[in-house]
C-alpha cells in the first residue's frame, strides 16, 4: 500500500506530484490550476470570511469523514451568517505513513461535498510531519462567502421569537462517541454531516424575518441557546417533548448519562424567527430533504432574565445549563 512520506511535504518533486495527481485532480477549477501563492477572487458587496481546523478522531465515521466534515462545517459557518459560500481553502497536516488510498478517499469526499454545496476549493497547503507528531491527519479550511441576508446575530433575539431546529438533535456527537468506543446498536448511530446552504438559502430568500441562525457544533443545542440568551439578554423556554431526538441517540445518552442537547450536530441549524413567520419557515424546511424533521421547539418568553428554561412533559421547569468541561474530545 502506498503511504505518505516526509518527502511529500518537502516542497520538491514529490510534493508537486502529490498536488497535481491528487489535489488538483479532485479539486480542479481555473483558479486552483494557476497554482499561484494566492488565489485572486471576484465578488461584490459584503463578504463573510471564516476558518476552522478539523481534528476529528476517528477520521472516518458513519455518515462521513474528516474531509466531508471540513467542507460542510465551513460552508455551514458561512451559511448561518447569511452568506452564499463561494470559495474554500484546504490545508492538510498529514502524519508520515498515512495510507495514500485513505487520503484519496478524504480528498474525493471533499470534492463531492464542495460540488454539492456549490463552492470551489481554490487554494491550499500540505505539510507532512514525522510519525507520532500528530494523530493521522488534520485539515484546516477557510471560506469566503457573499452576504445576501444581513442582520443575523446572536444579539438580535426578540421576545416572541420562535426557536426552530431543522433536524434531529445530537447526531454527530453521538456517532463519534459510538465509533470511538466501538459501540454497536441495533439502530445505527450516524452523523448528520452535510452542507446546509441549499436549505438555508430558501429560508433567507423567503421574506421571513429571521433574527439569528447557528449550526450547533461543539456544545450542541444547549450551548447555542445559552449563548443567544446571554448575548440578547432574553429568557428562552424550550419544550422538551418537542425536541426531535433519534431513538439510537437517546439510547446512547441514557446508557452513558449524556444530554442529547449537549451533543454536536454537523448538519442541523437552529433558527430564531419572528412568530408570524415561524410556520412559513417550518414549511420551507419540511420541503427540503435535510429539513424533514424540523420542529418549533420553544420561544423567547421575556427580557427579564438571560437564561434557558427546559419544560418537561410533566410541566416541571429546570435550567438548561450550557455544557462545561471537555464533553467529547475532538468531535470535529
Amino acid at each position: 500500500m502506498k503511504r505518505i512520506l516526509l518527502a511529500h511535504g518537502s516542497g520538491g518533486e514529490e510534493t508537486q506530484r502529490l498536488i497535481k495527481s491528487l489535489f488538483i485532480k479532485h479539486f480542479s477549477n481555473p483558479i486552483l490550476e494557476r497554482m499561484e501563492d494566492s488565489a485572486v477572487l471576484e465578488t461584490k458587496g459584503k463578504i463573510a470570511f471564516t476558518t476552522d481546523t478539523f481534528t476529528v478522531s476517528p477520521p472516518f465515521f458513519k455518515g462521513g469523514n474528516i474531509g466531508k466534515l471540513s467542507v460542510a462545517g465551513t460552508v455551514n459557518d458561512l451559511s448561518v451568517m447569511g452568506a452564499r459560500p463561494l470559495y474554500l481553502s484546504a490545508g492538510f497536516i498529514i502524519e508520515e505513513g498515512f495510507p495514500l488510498p485513505d487520503l484519496e478517499e478524504i480528498v474525493r469526499s471533499m470534492a463531492e461535498e464542495a460540488q454539492r454545496a456549490g463552492v470551489s476549493i481554490v487554494t491550499g497547503d500540505t505539510k507532512v510531519v514525522p510519525k507520532g507528531q500528530i494523530d493521522r491527519i488534520f485539515i484546516n479550511t477557510s471560506g469566503v462567502g457573499e452576504v445576501i441576508y444581513e442582520g443575523l446575530s446572536a444579539h438580535n433575539l426578540q421576545v416572541g421569537d420562535k426557536i426552530i431546529v431543522s433536524g434531529t438533535v445530537g447526531d454527530h456527537g453521538a456517532c463519534i462517541l459510538a465509533e470511538r468506543e466501538g459501540m454497536e446498536f441495533e439502530l445505527p448511530v450516524e452523523s448528520d454531516c452535510r452542507s446546509l446552504w441549499g436549505m438555508i438559502e430558501k429560508v433567507l430568500t423567503s421574506g421571513a424575518k429571521v433574527h439569528a441562525m447557528r449550526d450547533p457544533t461543539r456544545g450542541g443545542l444547549s450551548a447555542v441557546l445559552n449563548e443567544w440568551a446571554e448575548q440578547s439578554g432574553v429568557e428562552i423556554e424550550i419544550e422538551e417533548e418537542t425536541l426531535p431526538v433519534k431513538e439510537s441517540v437517546l439510547g446512547l445518552c441514557e446508557l452513558l448519562g449524556f444530554e442529547p442537547t449537549h451533543l454536536a450536530n454537523e448538519g442541523m441549524v437552529v433558527i430564531a424567527v419572528a412568530p408570524e413567520d415561524a410556520q412559513k419557515v417550518l414549511e420551507i424546511l419540511h420541503s427540503h430533504p435535510y429539513g424533514k424533521d424540523a420542529r418549533i421547539v420553544g420561544e423567547v418568553v421575556s427580557s427579564e432574565n438571560s437564561r434557558v428554561i427546559l419544560k418537561t412533559p410533566y410541566g416541571v421547569k429546570r435550567i438548561m445549563e450550557a455544557p462545561s468541561g471537555e464533553l467529547l474530545p475532538r468531535i470535529c
